[in-house]
This record gives C-alpha cells, structure tokens and sequence, in this order.
C-alpha cells in the first residue's frame, strides 16, 4: 500500500513527520532515482528511497525509543542548529544521538527549561502534536508584578492572539513575592509558539522563568530516578509509554470516523 513519502520516513524512525517534510523540500530524499517532492507516495516495498544518499531499510528501523528530557536554557530543541548553538541531541550519549533518527515532540523555546519528551516513533509525535487532540502539559512560570484575580480569569478564558482565542487555560497562583513577581502554575491543552510568554506579556505581566514540569501523565520529577537534573535524561517507563500512545489510539479511532462518515455522505 502507497503511503505519503514524510509519513513513511516519520513511521520507519528517520525523522518527525515535520522534520521528514523539510529533507523532502531541501531536496535531500530521492524515490526511484529522482529528486522526490512533497506528497509523493511511495510502496515501502517496492520503490528505493534514499535521504542524503543512503538508502532506507524499513527492516533495519532503529529499536523505538522514548526518552524524557529535562531540557536547560540555551539549548535549543531541534536535531540541527545554523547558528551552532546546543541542541537537545548534544545532551544525549552519542549512541543515541546519531543513527536513531530521535528527534523532540514539540519545542521548548530556548530560554525555557523542563520536560522535553524525544522519540523515533513517528506516529507517537504526530499524535502528541496533533491540533486535535489536546494533550495537556505544565508549567511553573515566575512573571513579573502580582496578577490581579480579573487578570488570571481572562488567562483561564482565552485571549486573542493572532486574531484566534486561545483555549481555555488552568492558571492557579502557587507563590506571591509582594508585587515584585508571582510564581503560576499554568496547564495547556494547544501549543502555539510562545504562547504562555505572549499572554503574560499582554496581561501586563512579562514572564521571567518558564518551567514545563509535565507532558500528559509524564512528570519530569517521578519515574525511578525520582527526578532528573537539568540537562538529564531517562527513558520512559512502559506504563508512561502505554500512557502516551492512547493518545495515538485515540487519533487513529477518530481519523477511521471522519473517513467513514466521508464515505456514507458521498455514498
């Protein structure tokens, strides 16, 4: 069966789904002898596909692997840097860095720190960073000033960015110093880009530290190094994995209902 070439190389490990689209437009992956292009398909069978030159062997797919991440500041959370700043991969033992095809589900920015979940397991990062199915993650943020009740309320409503509402957010004070800065918990069902420093800012309270603590059910300090250090990695415990991939379930459940539902209608 033809499959999207980018859904063949995020399924087989070699990069995200996201990461497997930029290789086909930077002209890096060839089908069949050509130059392949964004929406080709290809017969994981049948057709010869190469990145950089080297051939894929879906039977030679690295072991999946699922690794927690507690990502410090100024490390940026991408597999490659232009500008030759630290990735996240830098932190990882070279047997896992190279060769594994691991790459980060979603983005810290560089000056946040905290859980950063990495995988191989390119159907687990399409469903993590799906759109429609809000994975929930947490954050302790340290924002400048003391937030007025009325002001965490419209955070917990949603505001405008971008000419969209946000979705509805849980923002709870853990911590007040004075009227000099609060300490928030902040929990997240989307993740636009910046979107926690872009609200404080528009509230009128610019965050100064911003710390994930969470992923889903996947908590930066429990697991059986009860907590990691930063720049520390561990791997997931099967329960956290069997955990994350519901959410994969659940977007494979509702994919199958919108196309049979298409089928009826134009049936």
């Amino acid at each position: 069966m033809e499959e999207r070439l980018q859904k063949l190389l995020s399924h087989w490990g070699i990069a995200s789904r996201r990461r497997a689209e930029d290789l086909i437009r930077q002209g890096r992956v060839s089908l069949n002898g050509a130059t392949a292009e964004l929406g080709a398909k290809a017969h994981p069978e049948r057709d010869r596909i190469l990145v950089d030159g080297r051939a894929v062997n879906p039977a030679q797919q690295p072991q999946r692997r699922y690794i927690l991440l507690n990502k410090p500041a100024g490390v940026v959370s991408t597999c490659r840097d232009t500008h030759r700043r630290a990735t996240v991969l830098s932190l990882l033992p070279q047997h896992l860095a190279q060769g594994q095809g691991l790459h980060p589900v979603g983005r810290l920015d560089a000056e946040s720190t905290g859980a950063l979940l990495l995988t191989n397991d390119g159907g687990l990062t399409y469903a993590l960073t799906h759109p429609r199915y809000h994975v929930p993650k947490t954050y302790q943020v340290w924002v400048q000033g003391s937030p007025s009740k009325g002001r965490l309320q419209q955070w917990r409503d949603g505001i405008i960015l971008n000419k969209r509402k946000t979705l509805p957010a849980q923002v709870r004070v853990i911590a007040r110093e004075g009227q000099r800065r609060t300490q928030l918990e902040v929990v997240l069902t989307e993740g636009r880009n910046r979107q926690i420093r872009r609200v404080a800012e528009q509230l009128g309270h610019p965050v100064e530290t911003l710390h994930r603590t969470q992923i889903g059910s996947v908590q930066l300090n429990s697991g059986p190094e009860n907590g990691l250090a930063p720049g520390c990695y561990r791997c997931l415990t099967q329960s956290e994995i069997n955990a994350l991939q519901s959410w994969q379930t659940q977007l494979t459940l509702k994919s199958v209902g919108v196309r049979s539902k298409l089928k009826e209608h134009s049936g």
